[in-house]
């Protein structure tokens, strides 16, 4: 999501959008290209409904405008460059997580 906004921002120099567009076509074109080489699509199952993973989508673009960047970013890019900023983010959205599973998985029963 940090890289689609990049594409869209007009602050971005073109040599980042450029990056940024290249690395989204890819994700866009790993399936099809799957398909050509194997002959069949991936296989994909997603146990959610499609109004569900558009509102998650939504949540999770906008969590990542607002955490300056996406918990990859900050996770991979970020802990490696010793930001304590993307070190508190991980830690507080992985928190989160836990919590949301435990109580999903343990206390509601999903």
């Amino acid at each position: 999501s940090g890289l689609t906004s990049r594409i869209f921002a007009r602050s971005t120099d073109a040599e980042a959008r450029g990056v940024s567009a290249l690395f989204v076509l890819g994700l866009l074109l790993a399936a099809p290209i799957w398909l050509l080489v194997s002959g069949e699509w991936p296989q994909q199952w997603v146990p959610s409904s499609p109004a569900l993973m558009a509102v998650a989508g939504l949540l999770v673009g906008f969590g990542a405008t607002y955490g300056n960047g996406c918990t990859s970013g900050h996770g991979v890019c970020g802990i490696s460059r010793g930001s304590m900023r993307s070190i508190t983010a991980t830690v507080t959205f992985m928190a989160a997580a836990f919590v949301t599973v435990f109580v999903t998985r343990h206390l509601i029963g999903g």
